[in-house]
């Protein structure tokens, strides 16, 4: 059936690890079991008065033009996000959907391919299951990688993990996130057992075994009056906005609350993949079909390599050649991400 196989052209995959966007409060760390003593954290705009910083081109560097353009100020009006004085540390919130069904496209126009693709996705599983990748997604939780550059400088972070049933916490893990390894992506003796089963409970979601939803609640002491961190907006209309930076925030008015996007808490989540060339000297990277991470402008899954997932899928479902056990995970994996993946027209 191989021979005659060709890639749908229309082929697509829905994500099974669905968060929400992350939510920002303020409070005491000594508050951490009290929901009610915590208040929403505001954005506000702040305007500077800023210094012309940047490198300059060699018809610049006459000493009069340089002193004539740090004459005119760098105006600038940006969004900033802050504790309160009254406050030390930051709580982040959000839910977090564990899915089943890998592997099975949401759309796909060629019947054989299809069937051959879930033939193939289910031999993965019944070898294999999903405790790999579910081990790492559980490490990334308990690490609190999704909070990005609040968690750098904290002076505490806890992470707690509920496991809901029916609205409410059924089971219930803590973790203490800078004990956790975000690198090697491992556990501390300690906390070990409950990051198994954390994890365990993620393979039953992507299994299709359980309903999965978890909350997830990080505390992260930070100090009073400090600055955080929300996403910042795309504004694609440079036209239409007064501010050189604008925050990412949930609802308006009084009920508005700044938040971390939920494309970042994914992409931080599935920050898993060790097995592309350079592993061992730049960590884990998040799971893309080049390996591209956006912050260093390179693309470590090379096409030429042939260890893309393109090159990898179309080797494994067209030509029935297995790539090894490790590209084999990052290829669920990046169906786990989901993706339109269709033969381009």
């Amino acid at each position: 059936m191989s021979k005659d196989l060709k890639t749908a052209s229309v082929l697509a995959f829905e994500r099974k690890l669905d968060p929400s966007d992350a939510l920002f409060f303020a409070g005491d760390w000594t508050a951490r079991g009290d929901s009610a003593n915590w208040q929403p954290v505001k954005l506000r705009a702040k305007s500077v008065r800023g210094t012309i910083s940047n490198r300059l081109k060699t018809k610049d560097q006459d000493p009069a033009k340089l002193d004539a353009a740090i004459e005119n100020p760098n105006l600038q009006t940006v969004d900033v996000a802050a504790l309160p004085l009254e406050a030390d540390t930051l709580k982040v919130r959000f839910t977090l959907r564990v899915l089943g069904g890998t592997g099975e496209p949401s759309a796909c126009n060629d019947a054989d391919y299809r069937k051959k693709l879930v033939a193939t996705v289910g031999g993965y599983v019944q070898q294999h299951g999903f405790g790999e990748l579910a081990r790492r997604y559980a490490a990334n939780l308990a690490n609190g990688r999704f909070l990005w550059r609040n968690r750098i400088g904290a002076e505490q972070v806890e992470v707690q993990v509920a496991h809901l049933k029916d609205g409410k916490p059924a089971t219930q893990w803590t973790f203490q996130a800078h004990d956790h390894s975000l690198r090697e992506l491992s556990a501390p003796t300690t906390e070990a057992a409950d990051v198994s089963a954390l994890a365990a409970l993620i393979e039953s979601g992507l299994a299709g075994a359980s309903h999965v939803l978890l909350q997830v609640t990080a505390f992260v002491r930070v100090g009073a009056g400090q600055e955080v961190f929300p996403s910042q907006e795309l504004i694609l209309d440079r036209g239409r906005s007064d501010k050189s930076k604008t925050l990412y925030e949930v609802g308006e008015g009084d009920k508005a609350v700044a938040a971390i996007h939920s494309q970042k808490i994914g992409n931080a989540l599935r920050t898993i993949d060790t097995w592309y060339p350079g592993a061992d000297d730049n960590g884990p990277i998040a799971v893309e079909p080049y390996g591209s991470v956006t912050t260093q402008g390179k693309a470590y899954r090379q096409p030429k390599d042939k260890l893309d997932f393109y090159n990898l899928l179309d080797h494994w479902i067209i030509k029935d050649q297995a790539p090894p056990l490790e590209q084999q995970h990052f290829v669920i994996a990046t169906l786990v991400r989901g993706g339109v993946f269709g033969e381009a027209g």
